[in-house]
């Protein structure tokens, strides 16, 4: 089913829910990465449906058929907003439901980032492949160019030098990826500087999360830095559960090994729910998803 929400500052994000036929026992709200959509994100809702879990998704701003300039956000607290309101119109739709938030790359450093600013009263987060740090050193003068713009032309968009070939193993995934019309390889100035820089604060402040989370990462991925994550598990402690594949590629759920990577996603979060239970009596907030 297509949602559409309307933004805080105006902007229409349109996105899909994937709902059981079954009743409903737990919803997941999940943030895609950088230059695709949700919709690429189907086979994870039907898995999810079998086991009685809804999944509800929107395109970010500036991505798949959301308004704003491609690749672009004003700012990072605005896409906090975003994420915000995309979690109370899951709320409001499933009320009284485990409810976990699931990023995948840039999403990942988004939802990181969101639980550990906002401190929302949701079950668990899961983080794919989160871009904590890129997996090599840019250049200097490539940072300081791009810090140069941030200052004088934030909107400014540029290619994001994604290497598509190392999204997955799967040679159709990677063709399908390349031939999606909503599919994009822009960057802005703000949205690069802003997602380096969080990443960086997401590390710092690992170990005041907030809540349950599951982590993952493949050892060979050539799009996020798999070290970065082994790093934030360390300082987060027993809230993180850390689980490394061995090559596969980022996409971890466009892999031939998907149905492994989801098994561990939904015995986590039985596991997390159950736990949530028992311990919901100790638990208060008086924002559910986290108020911006």
């Amino acid at each position: 089913m297509k949602v559409e929400i309307t933004t805080s500052d105006g902007l229409k994000l349109c996105g899909q829910e994937w709902t059981p036929d079954a009743e409903v026992k737990a919803v997941v709200c999940l943030v895609h990465g950088l230059g695709e959509h949700c919709g690429r994100y189907e086979h994870v809702a039907e898995t999810l449906n079998r086991h009685r879990i809804a999944l509800v998704a929107f395109d970010l701003r500036g991505h798949g058929q959301s308004g704003g300039k491609r690749g672009h956000a004003p700012s990072y607290e605005r896409l906090m907003s975003d994420i915000f309101q995309g979690l109370e119109n899951a709320r409001k739709r499933y009320p009284n439901l485990p409810l976990f938030l699931y990023g995948h790359s840039l999403g990942g450093n988004l939802v990181i980032h969101y639980a550990l600013q906002k401190h929302p009263d949701l079950t668990g987060v899961i983080a794919s492949a989160p871009l904590l740090r890129l997996p090599f050193e840019p250049p200097a003068w490539k940072t300081g160019l791009l810090r140069r713009m941030y200052a004088l032309w934030p909107r400014l968009t540029l290619p994001s030098g994604l290497e598509t070939a190392a999204l997955s193993r799967d040679t159709g995934v990677v063709r399908a990826y390349r031939n999606d019309p909503l599919v994009h390889d822009r960057i802005s100035a703000r949205l690069g500087v802003d997602m380096l820089d969080a990443g960086e604060w997401n590390l710092e402040h690992a170990a005041e999360f907030p809540l349950p989370l599951l982590l993952m990462h493949s050892d060979t991925d050539r799009i996020t830095c798999a070290q970065a994550s082994r790093e934030f598990a360390k300082r987060a402690g027993q809230t993180c559960t850390l689980k490394v594949w061995e090559k596969l590629y980022h996409d971890l759920h466009q892999e031939a090994e998907q149905r492994e990577v989801l098994a561990v996603v939904l015995e986590w979060m039985e596991q997390t729910a159950t736990y949530s239970n028992v311990n919901s009596n100790s638990k208060g907030s008086s924002s559910p998803t986290g108020a911006p």
